[in-house]
């Protein structure tokens, strides 16, 4: 185990020879201001020395500095004997028996999310902020097919989750276009923008992506900005149909003879039930979001993505298509943010480019970083983190990005690896095989 796991701790003669350079840079220190003193004696200024107490200060940082580095030798191969026992608890005990418990947790957080609006159906705010919560979800599970599955770090992800609201709303408001109408084709568009900035910026790696996705992104909304016969430029596009229940609208009941949710149903007229209609509805597309993409895992083309995260060079070698590969990631990745900007139009009723500025890529991309890459349920855990933490610190309006950036710090310094670093694995390994007898 020393062979795998090497000796950190100094031997005695170097923990000996450190105490003393540490001694020897107290003695230095300590002469002026230790070991020297003034005594007025008759109108002057006596030195005197303070011999006893100087050595008393240099045989206390000695042995201070012997105890220091006892403890932290100590610490250090207790950490290393830790990690030996995780290795081998890792080869003893298969995978398969740490998923029970995360998938008991996305079962609990489903059910929780189902009743929900049940339980809070009084309380607009709380729902309002679910279904934020949700689209943060569905935004982040979409960017997690680029970055965290490809392994492509993309910083212009708002620029598709821009082009699916904007799709909505040109085709609601000026063709009269339905939501469910609206919906793939806003998603087909935001796609192909997908392989439009996939294509040429497929050699390139690292940083140099990541500086052309955020490009693109802010070349996007100066193009809504500045293209006003097309999106209202600063503007924006007012008066998006809201999405009905199957052709009933949630308004009051009225006498042009229009049948609504609640006069067909015999309810008491409500605008809460509005609000829970959409919270379903996105609720609903995040679930067919996640099984989309877990199912996409499973196939072949799933496992390339995670492969060239892994190493390209490999994966080249063994003749996998790595432009085809990379291009369905772009395309996949961006036709989700394309819907969940559907869902965002139809909500809102109201879009303009502020809507769509750097920092909500930066905060999808933190969502996907924060709950560990590849982790469908890293990305709910980190959203309920970075949606709910700036609402409780509403009180606290001067000091809320400073609490937002202090829990950050805390979460990457506490788990750099996400909130759920451990995830499933696209392919069980096979339960070994028993020998007959």
């Amino acid at each position: 185990m020393r062979a795998i796991f090497p000796r950190q701790a100094l031997s005695i003669a170097e923990r000996l020879r450190d105490a003393g350079w540490i001694a020897f840079v107290a003695l230095v220190l300590g002469v002026p201001m230790i070991g020297l003193t003034t005594v007025d004696a008759g109108n002057k200024l006596v030195v005197h020395t303070r011999l006893p107490l100087l050595m008393e200060f240099v045989a206390a940082c000695f042995l201070g500095r012997l105890a220091l580095r006892f403890s932290l030798d100590k610490f250090a191969q207790r950490k290393i004997e830790r990690q030996a026992q995780e290795a081998r608890r890792t080869v003893q005990i298969p995978a398969r028996s740490t998923l029970p418990l995360i998938k008991w947790l996305g079962w609990w957080l489903l059910g929780a999310a189902l009743v929900l609006p049940l339980m809070f159906s009084g309380n607009r705010y709380v729902v309002d902020t679910a279904t934020t919560v949700l689209i943060y979800v569905m935004l982040g599970w979409g960017l997690n097919v680029v970055v965290g599955l490809a392994g492509l770090l993309d910083l212009g992800y708002v620029a598709f989750y821009a082009v699916g609201a904007y799709a909505y709303a040109l085709l609601s408001t000026q063709f009269g276009w339905g939501f469910w109408q609206s919906l793939p084709v806003a998603g087909g568009l935001a796609a192909f923008f997908g392989l439009a900035l996939g294509w040429p910026t497929l050699r390139l790696r690292g940083d140099y992506l990541a500086i052309v996705t955020l490009g693109f992104g802010e070349i996007i909304r100066i193009i809504l900005v500045n293209w006003t016969e097309l999106s209202g430029g600063p503007n924006g596009i007012a008066s998006i149909p809201r999405p009905s229940f199957f052709g009933l609208p949630f308004q009051a009941p009225s006498d042009d003879g229009v049948q609504t949710f609640a006069g067909f149903f015999g309810l008491e007229y409500s605008p809460g039930q509005r609000v829970i209609f959409l919270y379903y509805l996105i609720l609903l597309l995040a679930l067919l979001t996640n099984l989309f993409v877990t199912r996409m895992r499973r196939l072949p083309v799933g496992r390339a993505w995670e492969a060239i995260r892994e190493d390209e060079i490999a994966c080249k070698a063994l003749g996998i298509n790595v432009v085809t590969v990379k291009l369905s990631a772009f395309a996949l990745g961006a036709m989700l943010g394309g819907l969940a900007g559907v869902f965002f139009a139809a909500r809102q009723g109201f879009i303009s480019p502020e809507s769509f500025v750097f920092s909500e890529s930066a905060t999808i991309l933190a969502i996907v970083v924060l709950g560990g890459m590849g982790s469908q349920l890293g990305v709910v855990l980190a959203s309920l983190v970075l949606v709910l933490l700036p609402e409780i610190g509403r009180d606290f309006a001067e000091y809320r990005m400073l609490l937002f950036g202090m829990a950050m710090i805390l979460i990457m310094v506490w788990r750099p690896g996400g909130l759920l670093v451990r995830r499933e694995p696209a392919i069980m390994a096979p339960a070994p095989m028993q020998a007959r007898p």
